[in-house]
């Protein structure tokens, strides 16, 4: 491997880093940074060239990307012939993000749970569009806010980044009737991706999951902690405050300190035996893990499935 080739691979993976890449402020290079450092890292990968797969080719007709003729055919035919291709994967998918207070916390990250979820989704959305792929994004809180239908032209990677630039997490938040409030809205079957942290009641939202399934969808769950909220790495008297409820609590934190790991720890694993149960895919993250954590396990399932 070239010199040239090895610097830009340690150069690209450095973007894998949740404190690298808050210091990258445009979301669109955010995005490309993570999904550049992703790829860089499948050079011996199965995943290598996950996108698309030639199939054949057809005539050059109004409306196709000059970009896909292919000159060689060109050449020797002196015709217009456009490279068809079937994407292994396509699907149509849809982000799904929580705009909870909670999801703005952070206690020694760089990136907040929300910052981190918008880094991922960015992420996402510009793989799908790059891929052909149909993607559409939801934003909610006690109820949707945002809901932009999925397209897969390019010009749908820039409105997902700026709405996704502009959304800011605050107040409560209600996840099970924000997913069925969203599931007849989605007429056909797609990938529905949620990004919260799910600190909330699991069973409304574990119901309102398999009613996504039950209609058909694919679902994956990016569970998106802090560091501390999967460590708790406090001592002594701390104060804990509900961001919304702000129900204030001071506690000894090595007196509750196992009991609580092991409430957050019967939490997810609840979390991931439902899904699992289900049909849906549970995928458990914090704010200290690189972003191809979720990006393998994203496209190892969803090429298990299609």
């Amino acid at each position: 491997m070239s010199e040239e080739k090895i610097n830009f691979m340690a150069k690209a993976e450095q973007y894998l880093k949740p404190e690298v890449i808050r210091n990258v402020a445009r979301l669109d290079l955010r995005a490309k940074f993570i999904v550049e450092g992703f790829l860089s890292g499948l050079h011996t990968s199965p995943f290598h060239g996950f996108s698309v797969e030639f199939s054949e080719h057809r005539r050059y007709s109004t409306g196709d990307d000059p970009k896909d003729i292919d000159w060689l055919v060109y050449a020797k035919t002196d015709r217009y012939y456009v490279k068809k291709y079937q994407a292994e994967t396509n699907i149509t998918g849809y982000l799904m993000l929580d705009l909870s207070e909670s999801m703005g916390y952070t206690f020694r990250q760089e990136l907040t749970k929300f910052e981190y979820s918008v880094s991922l989704a960015a992420a996402l959305a510009y793989m799908m569009i790059h891929q052909q792929d149909p993607v559409g994004l939801v934003t909610f809180d006690q109820k949707l806010r945002t809901i932009l239908p999925a397209k897969s032209r390019r010009s749908q990677l820039a409105t997902i980044l700026a709405l996704l630039a502009r959304a800011q997490p605050a107040g409560p938040t209600e996840i099970a009737h924000s997913l069925r409030q969203f599931a007849p809205m989605v007429k056909h079957k797609s990938l529905i991706m949620l990004f919260s942290d799910l600190l909330v009641d699991p069973e409304p939202v574990l119901d309102s999951l398999r009613l996504l399934r039950h209609a058909g969808h694919d679902v994956i769950v990016f569970n998106v902690l802090d560091e501390a909220e999967v460590t708790f790495p406090f001592s002594g008297s701390v104060s804990l405050r509900d961001p919304e409820t702000e129900k204030q609590l001071k506690l000894d934190a090595s007196g509750i300190r196992n009991d609580y790991l092991e409430a957050m720890k019967e939490l997810q694993e609840t979390y991931k035996k439902e899904c699992l149960a289900m049909g849906a895919d549970f995928v458990p993250l914090d704010t200290s893990m690189r972003f191809d954590t979720a990006l393998v396990e994203y496209l190892s399932q969803r090429r298990a499935r299609f």
